[in-house]
C-alpha cells in the first residue's frame, strides 16, 4: 500500500481538485484506492458522493485509532456506481480542526499511520487530502505517507511556498519519518497562453529542476463541472475533460513508478 499526501501550505491552489483528479485516474486504472479527507473543509468527501449517515469520521479516528473506529469511518464512494472497483473515503469532518494545533505530541502525529497500518492489505493506493497549513494535521499526514505531492499555481508566491513545503518535508524526513520523500511539485491551474504563467513555471524549474512534475495541469472548467456533480473526471463527457483525464493519468504514472505500484492492467 503506497500512501501519497497531496499538500499545499497555501489555500486556494486547487489541492483538493488535484486529489480528486488523481483519485479518478486511480479508480479508472483499477487500483484499490482509499482517499483520506484530512482537510477540515471536507470537500473531498463531498466531491466523491459519499453517504455519511451512521458513519464516524477522521476526527473519531484521530481521537482513537482503533480498528473498529477506523472501519466505521470509511465509506464507499458513489463513484463506484459508474463502474466496478474499490474507491473508498475515510470521511472528513470540520471537527478535524481541533487536531490542528501548532505543537502536536509525538503520539498524536503517529495516529493516522497507526490507523492506515490496519488497512495495509486492502488498498493499493491511499491519497490524503491535507489541510492547507503546516500544523499538526499536515504533520500527521506526512508521518503516515511515503511521498508528498506539493500543489502550487504559477503565481508570484509559488516559488516561496513550494520551497517552504520542500524544506518542511525534509525536516519531517530527518526528524520523524525516514521513508518520506517529495514526489514533486504539481503546477496547477496553468493558462498556457499567459506569459506570466510561463515565466513562473520557468522560475520553478530553474529552482527545483526535475522536482517540477510533468504535465502541468491546465485550468479547465470541465474539472469543476465533474467535481460539482460529484462524478469522476474520467467519465465526464467532452474533449476538454478527456484531455485533462489523460494528464492526470500521466501524473498517476509518476506516482505508481515512485511507489512501485503494479498496474492492474498488466495482469489482465
Amino acid at each position: 500500500m503506497h500512501v501519497l499526501s497531496v499538500s499545499s501550505l497555501k489555500g486556494g491552489v486547487g489541492k483538493t481538485t488535484v486529489t480528486l483528479g488523481l483519485a479518478s485516474a486511480a479508480f479508472s486504472r483499477g487500483l484499490r484506492t482509499l482517499v483520506c479527507d484530512l482537510d477540515p473543509q471536507s470537500d473531498v468527501s463531498t466531491g466523491m458522493d459519499v453517504n455519511t449517515a451512521g458513519k464516524l469520521n477522521i476526527a473519531d479516528v484521530l481521537t482513537s485509532p482503533k480498528e473498529k473506529t477506523v472501519r466505521q469511518a470509511i465509506a464507499p464512494s458513489g463513484w463506484s456506481k459508474v463502474h466496478p472497483g474499490t474507491i473508498d473515503v475515510l470521511l472528513g469532518s470540520p471537527s478535524a480542526i481541533n487536531f490542528d494545533g501548532p505543537h502536536p505530541s509525538v503520539r498524536d502525529v503517529w495516529k493516522l499511520e497507526e490507523a492506515l497500518a490496519m488497512l495495509e492489505s486492502e488498498y493499493d493506493l491511499v491519497l490524503i487530502d491535507c489541510a492547507p497549513s503546516l500544523n499538526a494535521l499536515t504533520r500527521t499526514s506526512w508521518a503516515a505517507s511515503d511521498r508528498v505531492a506539493v500543489v502550487t499555481e504559477p503565481g508570484l508566491f509559488s516559488v516561496a511556498a513550494a520551497d517552504r513545503a520542500l524544506r518542511a518535508i525534509e525536516e519531517i524526513r530527518r526528524g520523524l519519518s525516514p521513508r518520506l520523500q517529495p514526489l514533486g511539485i504539481v503546477v496547477n491551474r496553468v493558462r498556457p497562453q499567459s506569459i506570466e504563467h510561463q515565466f513562473r513555471i520557468k522560475e520553478l524549474r530553474d529552482m527545483f529542476g526535475p522536482l517540477v512534475l510533468e504535465p502541468q495541469l491546465p485550468e479547465r472548467t470541465s474539472l469543476q463541472q465533474a467535481q460539482g456533480a460529484a462524478k469522476p473526471l474520467h467519465v465526464w463527457p467532452g474533449e476538454s475533460a478527456q484531455e485533462l483525464a489523460g494528464e492526470f493519468d500521466m501524473l498517476l504514472d509518476r506516482v505508481m513508478r515512485s511507489g512501485r505500484i503494479p498496474d492492474p492492467s498488466d495482469t489482465k
